[in-house]
C-alpha cells in the first residue's frame, strides 16, 4: 500500500478531518512530510491526539524504524488495548517478548517503537501481508475515536 493509497481508505471513513504539516503553516518542522488522522466531524482540528498518524522519518527519541530510506513511512494506528492483545499476544505495558517484530521490519503489525505502551500498533512499508490487518485496524481505530468524540 502506498501512502496515497492509505489516505484515500482513511479519508473515505466518516468524519475524517486529515492534517498534512508542511514549511509556513506553523508546525514544527519534524511533523513537515507527516500525516495525521483525526476523528472531527465538524472539521475542526480538535484538541485530542489523532487515531492514526503516517510518519515518513525516523524521530529523534525513538528506536531507528529505517524510515529516512527514500519512500520509507510507518502507519501508526491508535486501535486500543483489546486489538493491542490480540496482534501482540501481551499487554501494551508488559515488556516485549524476544520473537516480536521489530520496528525496522517492512510489511508485518507490531508495537509502535514508542507509544506501544499505550496500545498503539504499527506497520512499517505497509504490503500484500498487512493490507487487510490495516484496513481493519485502521477501521477500529476510528470507530474508538468516533465513541469518544460522542461521550
Amino acid at each position: 500500500m502506498t501512502l496515497e493509497e492509505i489516505t484515500e481508505f482513511v479519508t473515505s471513513l466518516e468524519g475524517v478531518l486529515v492534517q498534512r504539516p508542511t514549511e509556513g503553516d506553523g508546525s514544527p518542522q519534524i511533523a513537515w512530510g507527516d500525516v495525521f488522522f483525526h476523528y472531527s466531524p465538524d472539521g475542526e482540528a480538535p484538541r485530542t491526539q489523532p487515531f492514526a498518524t503516517i510518519v515518513t522519518k525516523d524521530y529523534p527519541d525513538e528506536v531507528p524504524s529505517g524510515l529516512n530510506q527514500p519512500g520509507a513511512f510507518r502507519v501508526n494506528v491508535g486501535s486500543g488495548k483489546d486489538e493491542f492483545v490480540a496482534r501482540i499476544g501481551r499487554e501494551p505495558r508488559a515488556p516485549a517478548g524476544d520473537l516480536e517484530p521489530l520496528s525496522a521490519t517492512d510489511d508485518v503489525v507490531f508495537a509502535h517503537p514508542t507509544y506501544g505502551t499505550l496500545g498503539w500498533l504499527a506497520v512499517k512499508n505497509p504490503g500484500p501481508a498487512t493490507e487487510g490487518d490495516l484496513r481493519e485496524l485502521i477501521t477500529k481505530a476510528h470507530s474508538l475515536a468516533r465513541a469518544r468524540f460522542e461521550r
